[in-house]
């Protein structure tokens, strides 16, 4: 798994970088064909504190890209949101690829 941490108007410290890795780890750990992973951690310059912080991921996956998106007052909790986001998409993925049609059994005559 390729994975890119990068910032726009933040410097992203190693705590911030550690804190997202182990984040993502969650989601490796449900679907493990995960083949990169970038995600960017922003500052908007917005009049209102409450959605300043912004944390975005895309994923790229065995059969599809996700994308999800978060914005909260506090960096650690737009990241928390945004795997809590990124879970459920993953999950949901690999529920859709997954064969869940079995075979008829055969008639014996």
């Amino acid at each position: 798994m390729n994975l890119t941490i990068s910032g726009h108007h933040l410097e992203v410290t190693p705590a911030l970088r550690n804190y997202v890795t182990e984040k993502l780890d969650r989601i490796t750990r449900h679907f493990d064909q995960v083949v990169d992973v970038k995600v960017l951690l922003s500052i908007e310059n917005q009049k209102e504190k409450e959605r300043r912080q912004r944390a975005e991921c895309n994923i790229h996956v065995k059969g599809s890209d996700l994308f999800a998106e978060s914005a909260h007052s506090d960096l650690y909790a737009a990241v928390d949101e945004l795997v809590d986001k990124l879970d459920r998409q993953v999950v949901r993925h690999k529920d859709r690829i997954q064969d869940h049609h079995h075979a008829a059994p055969k008639r014996l005559m």
